[in-house]
């Protein structure tokens, strides 16, 4: 009997394939929801990792303070981390037109990202074999500028993404430039186009030529590499192709394109600002007297002479070392024209010129003006001999004595026994009762050393007590700021000095500063000193030679100089205060 084999029915195949395929699919379905849900949960932890938008884009910066002189130029800058704030509608449009034209020229067509740019960067990395050119929009860099670290990581590039869309969907494109231009880092961690600009070039964005603003534009592919200051050919070579790429896309003419490409060249580095420092920190204590704490940007006019200071820095160091030195300048009515702190700010932050030293016998016409005072003149006699007061028994420089002499005489030579003689007559609380109106009593002690300068004070003050004399007697108060203002002009401080007050007589003041002629112009200690329109000096060098002072005048210009040791060491027995600090005031004033 023919055998018939078994077949199962057609229905049932069907279904088992049909079967097959719906479990095919479901477990498809399944992956493809699993990978979703990846890359939902792995975008869920980026935007978690996302920083706070509001808070960085309202961060907060220390108050930046512009420090300017007597003219109104700029010194420096405490705690500018970014340039002064520029925008679309406020700068010349050639600036961020360059910018616009090299980096992102359809950034006003296009959304957060240039997909049209973006292909044309594979397409060019593709045929180069490397990376060769990048694709992100203005957008996208402001996104990572701002709020992004420069980490390589796909996290980062999506996180990037984010706020790109977050970025163009908050603000429209002039205010995304806005963000860009005052946010990228081009030079010494400081941001903004306004302070490469200052770096640069030594002007502010508003006031770029085209070329200076191609040569910023140069710099955003790579700053380093890109610098006008350390890689000033490739910088130029750069900008050439921003001025082709400005004139290709219509934002200035070939005849602009050529003028600015002749004005091409490296940047000049900003003058070393550290020779202000010693100043910018004194003046910035008296901000604070003035108005207390503070939060926002200001601008604080000052007294300074920046050519005056800058030649003061330039001859102390040659002069003094390698010991210390300080110089201060004013005027009779006590405006500080200059102030050098020391040899190097870089090395020490000290300032000497509030230091406190003894000032020797530069303290001497202390006492000579009470003598003045009670009746004597330049042409009294007075015994230059040996003199002791219980245990106290100075010498006299050299222990060379001189007998009967004038008190000019007694003067310009700086004897020690004069002052001690004059001080037993007129007592010892006359003495501190002159300090005291001249603006130093309060620091001085109560003793016969004081009379030869063993009480501490500092340059400043010692400077203001021949201020008082070289102003006819009438009382000064030294002063650094004449007004502080906001950025937009606003005065928050002004000075409102009140009237001087007549310290000394008229008669006392004119003999006293014929003393002080005598000791540089007829053979005294400060003889050093002499130079064309010289009023007058004092020279002053304190035991051992730890201290050597100079404080001399011409027209209405008063000078203090002080050199020693910041350990009290003492210093060679040939640098007293009419050898080295008699001659920096010659070098400064000649």
């Amino acid at each position: 009997m023919r055998r018939v084999e078994s077949l199962k029915p057609v229905s049932k195949v069907k279904k088992t394939v049909k079967t097959k395929r719906l479990s095919f699919f479901a477990w498809f379905i399944n992956i493809f929801m699993l990978i979703l849900v990846g890359i939902s949960v792995y975008i869920v932890v980026i935007f978690l990792q996302m920083p706070s938008l509001d808070a960085i884009l309202h961060e907060t910066r220390p108050a930046t303070i512009v420090f300017l002189d007597k003219n109104g130029n700029e010194l420096r800058a405490s705690n500018r981390i970014m340039g002064t704030p520029v925008s679309v509608e406020t700068l010349p449009p050639y600036v961020w037109q360059a910018i616009v034209a090299i980096e992102d020229k359809r950034f006003f067509e296009h959304g957060p990202i240039d997909v049209r740019g973006i292909m044309r960067a594979m397409f060019s990395n593709l045929i180069h074999g490397r990376f060769a050119a990048g694709g992100s929009s203005i957008t996208q860099q402001t996104a990572k500028n701002i709020f992004l670290s420069r980490e390589k990581k796909i996290s980062r590039k999506v996180q990037e993404l984010i706020l790109s869309y977050w970025l163009e969907n908050r603000f429209n494109k002039n205010q995304i430039l806005d963000l860009y231009m005052n946010r990228v880092s081009l030079v010494g961690g400081m941001r903004g186009i306004d302070a490469a600009a200052r770096m640069m070039f030594q002007t502010s964005a508003n006031n770029m030529t085209i070329a200076q603003a191609a040569q910023i534009a140069a710099m955003l592919k790579a700053p380093t590499t890109y610098s006008p200051l350390k890689n000033p050919e490739k910088n130029v070579s750069r900008a050439r192709v921003v001025l082709q790429e400005m004139v290709r896309q219509g934002y200035i003419s070939l005849n602009q394109a050529r003028i600015a490409a002749k004005q091409l060249g490296p940047a000049k580095p900003m003058q070393n600002t550290n020779i202000y420092r010693y100043w910018t920190d004194f003046v910035l204590d008296e901000v604070r007297s003035r108005i207390g704490a503070f939060d926002s940007d200001m601008y604080v006019y000052t007294t300074l002479d920046m050519g005056l200071q800058e030649r003061i820095a330039d001859i102390l160091p040659q002069k003094v070392s390698p010991y210390q030195g300080a110089v201060v300048a004013m005027n009779n009515d006590g405006a500080v024209r200059a102030m050098v702190g020391g040899t190097n700010y870089q090395e020490s932050q000290f300032n000497r010129v509030l230091a406190m030293r003894q000032p020797g016998s530069s303290f001497k016409p202390v006492v000579y003006l009470v003598a003045l005072e009670n009746g004597m003149t330049p042409d009294s006699y007075v015994n230059d001999s040996p003199f002791a007061i219980g245990d106290y028994n100075p010498k006299n420089y050299n222990s060379r004595y001189y007998g009967d002499i004038t008190l000019a005489t007694a003067f310009a030579k700086s004897v020690n026994s004069v002052p001690l003689k004059l001080t037993e007559t007129y007592g010892i609380d006359s003495v501190l009762n002159m300090a005291g109106r001249l603006g130093v009593g309060n620091k001085l002690r109560r003793e016969y050393s004081t009379v030869l300068g063993a009480s501490e004070m500092s340059l400043l003050d010692l400077t203001t007590i021949y201020a008082v004399i070289w102003n006819d007697g009438m009382s000064v108060r030294p002063y650094s700021i004449t007004k502080i203002t906001d950025p937009y002009g606003n005065v928050l401080y002004e000075r409102n000095p009140s009237d001087p007050i007549q310290i000394l007589l008229p008669q006392t003041v004119e003999y006293m500063t014929q003393l002080l002629k005598d000791v540089v112009m007829l053979g005294g200690t400060g003889h050093r000193a002499s130079v064309t329109g010289i009023l007058g000096g004092k020279t002053g060098t304190s035991n051992d030679n730890r201290d050597a002072w100079f404080v001399g005048a011409v027209k209405d210009m008063i000078v203090g100089v002080w050199m020693g040791n910041d350990d009290f060491a003492p210093m060679s027995s040939k640098i007293t205060g009419g050898t080295i600090p008699a001659e920096i005031f010659h070098d400064v004033m000649r």
